[in-house]
């Protein structure tokens, strides 16, 4: 049985295959899993860094990565409000309303 296609195959394979190699094998197959850091402090170091470049494509996998990887909610929440007072209000106003639409329930 084949491989399921990563995230960025699904979103660019076609499109730009090296891209795709680089943030499989590279990014997420080299990097993420060198054993400097736990993943968990890996995830908090870059949803820190999406919310404060406000980089927010990318923040709702990151959280939802963070999550896997041991974060809590209330800890991503956290981040966000101190990240406020160094990144600038705007850009955390921004992040919480991405991470409140990703954590809340969907309503029926």
């Amino acid at each position: 049985m084949p491989e399921q296609p990563s995230v960025a195959q699904q979103l660019i394979g076609d499109f730009a295959p090296k891209l795709v190699e680089l943030t499989d094998d590279v990014l997420f197959g080299d990097v993420w899993e060198r054993p400097g850091l736990s993943k968990r402090d890996r995830s908090l170091i870059t949803v820190a860094t999406l919310v404060a470049l406000s980089r927010t494509e990318q923040l709702p996998g990151h959280l939802r990565r963070a999550i896997d990887n041991g974060l809590t909610q209330d800890e991503l929440i956290e981040v966000i409000t101190h990240l406020a007072f160094y990144a600038g209000w705007p850009t955390a106003m921004t992040a919480i309303t991405i991470a409140k639409k990703l954590f809340e329930p969907a309503e029926d």
